[in-house]
């Protein structure tokens, strides 16, 4: 996983569940997995409303460029209307240090 890069990215949804957002994604997982360097995407809510999208790719460069491309190819996707767009918080960076068993 070094050399590899971590997005993170945080939000709230407008009256959505985090469920009903991962359900509405079908279309943002067919594109992902055909992004170069594309690695893996995790969902998860830590605190109640934030909403944590993590996707590990294998350099911060790509995973830009990707979301470049999201952002034009799947401008009219319903997920984005289901983020509260005010709450977005959106960072990549390489892996520092990496431990596994």
């Amino acid at each position: 996983m070094k050399n590899q890069a971590i997005e993170l990215t945080t939000f709230k949804l407008n009256g959505f569940t985090t469920q009903q957002f991962i359900e509405a994604n079908a279309a943002i997982e067919v594109f992902l997995k055909r992004q170069k360097g594309f690695r893996s995407r995790t969902i998860f809510e830590l605190k109640k409303g934030i909403v944590y999208d993590m996707l590990v790719w294998d350099s911060a460069a790509e995973g830009t460029d990707a979301m470049h491309k999201l952002m034009t190819e799947l401008s009219d996707s319903v997920v984005h209307d289901m983020i509260d767009q005010s709450t977005v918080s959106w960072n990549i960076a390489p892996v520092e240090h990496f431990i596994n068993l």
